[in-house]
C-alpha cells in the first residue's frame, strides 16, 4: 500500500495551472513508490484524460466522476485512493518539492493530529490594486511562522483548507460514513462556478469525532496560483455569499448554531454604525453574506420539515 495518496479534484482547470501542478508532483523528493496519483475529472467539458499524460507515474491514475460537484469527487477519491494518507490537492496548489516527505514526518511525529495544513502562498495572475488588497481574505492564502494545533470544535487557526490538507485514512473513513448517511452535508461545496466552501472543513473536523486533532504547519508550503477573474469585486461578493451560506449550514449541523441570530434594537443599532464606516464595497459585502445565511436557514428550515 501506497504510503500517501494524492487526489486533485477539478473541473474545467485552466490548463497551464494544472500543468504546473502536475510538475511540481513530478518534482517530490519523496521516491514515486510511497505514493499514488489520481486526477478526478469532475464531468469536465474536455476530458482530462485526453490532454493531461499520468505515464510518468507508475500509480498515476485517470478517473472520471460524472456526478457534478467537489464533495462527489472527493468522496470518489477517497474511495479509490489506498494510502493511510490522503493529501488534497487543488487545480491551482503547486507544492513545494518537499511537500509530501514533510507530509510523511510530520504524521509520523504528531500522531495525535488526524487532519493538517500549511502556508498558502498566493501568486498572482495580474498586479493587484489597493482596492482589493483589504479583501484577500477570501482568497483563503494563509503565511505564518508557528506551529499551531488544537482538539477544539472551533478554533478556526488550526482547521486546515483543502488547499494541500493532509488527513488520515481514519479520519476520511469516518467523513464518508458520515457524508453517505447525512447527504444535507453535500450541500457545503461548491458545484460547477459557485463558490461555496465548507465540504474540506468538514472533512477536517471529522478528526475531532474519531479523537484526533488538527494542526498548521509553517515547514508545509505550497504557491496558489490566482487568476485575473479572483481579483475583481465580482468573485469577491460571490465569496462572501457562499462563505455565509457554507459557514451557517456548517455551524447548524456541528450544533452550533440552532436559529437565526434574533434582530433586536441594540443589534440594529451597531450594525447601523459599522455600516456608516464602511465603503460602499465593504457594504455590498455584508449584504452578499446576511444573503447567503438567509438563503441558509431556508434550507434548514427544509431540512426539518422533511424531518417531522
Amino acid at each position: 500500500m501506497s504510503a500517501i495518496s494524492v487526489i486533485i479534484c477539478t473541473h474545467n482547470p485552466r490548463p497551464e495551472y494544472l500543468r504546473r501542478v502536475l510538475d511540481a508532483l513530478k518534482a517530490q523528493t519523496l521516491p514515486e513508490d510511497q505514493w499514488e496519483l489520481l486526477l478526478i475529472d469532475n464531468a469536465s467539458k474536455e476530458p482530462l484524460a485526453k490532454g493531461f499524460d499520468l505515464s510518468w507515474h507508475r500509480q498515476g491514475r485517470h478517473i472520471l466522476e460524472e456526478e457534478l460537484g467537489l464533495t462527489p469527487a472527493r468522496l470518489r477519491g477517497i474511495k479509490e485512493s489506498k494510502g493511510e494518507l490522503l493529501v488534497f490537492v487543488d487545480d491551482d496548489n503547486v507544492l513545494e518539492a518537499n511537500y509530501l516527505f514533510e507530509c510523511i514526518t510530520l504524521a509520523k511525529k504528531y500522531s495525535f493530529i488526524g487532519s493538517f495544513g500549511g502556508q498558502v502562498v498566493p501568486e498572482y495572475e495580474v498586479p493587484l490594486g489597493e482596492d482589493i488588497k483589504p479583501f484577500l481574505y477570501y482568497l483563503l492564502i494563509n503565511e505564518f511562522d508557528e506551529i499551531k494545533w488544537s482538539n477544539v470544535l472551533n478554533f478556526h487557526e488550526t482547521t486546515p483548507s483543502g488547499a494541500g490538507m493532509c488527513i488520515r485514512r481514519e479520519v476520511v473513513n469516518d467523513y464518508l460514513q458520515l457524508v453517505t448517511t447525512d447527504m444535507r452535508r453535500k450541500e457545503l461545496d461548491r458545484k460547477g462556478e459557485s463558490v461555496f466552501a465548507g465540504g474540506d472543513k468538514d472533512m477536517a473536523l471529522c478528526s475531532r469525532r474519531v479523537g484526533l486533532g488538527m494542526g498548521m504547519f509553517p515547514s508545509l508550503r505550497l504557491i496558489h496560483l490566482i487568476p485575473q477573474k479572483r481579483l475583481t469585486e465580482s468573485f469577491f461578493l460571490k465569496a462572501a455569499y457562499g462563505g455565509a451560506y457554507s459557514s451557517t449550514l456548517l455551524d447548524y449541523l456541528y450544533g452550533l448554531r440552532e436559529s437565526p441570530r434574533r434582530e433586536t434594537f441594540l443589534r440594529r443599532g451597531i450594525a447601523l454604525l459599522r455600516q456608516l464606516k464602511r465603503s460602499h464595497f465593504e457594504r455590498r459585502l455584508a449584504a452578499e453574506q446576511r444573503k447567503g445565511e438567509s438563503r441558509a436557514w431556508e434550507l434548514i428550515q427544509k431540512w426539518n420539515q422533511q424531518s417531522s
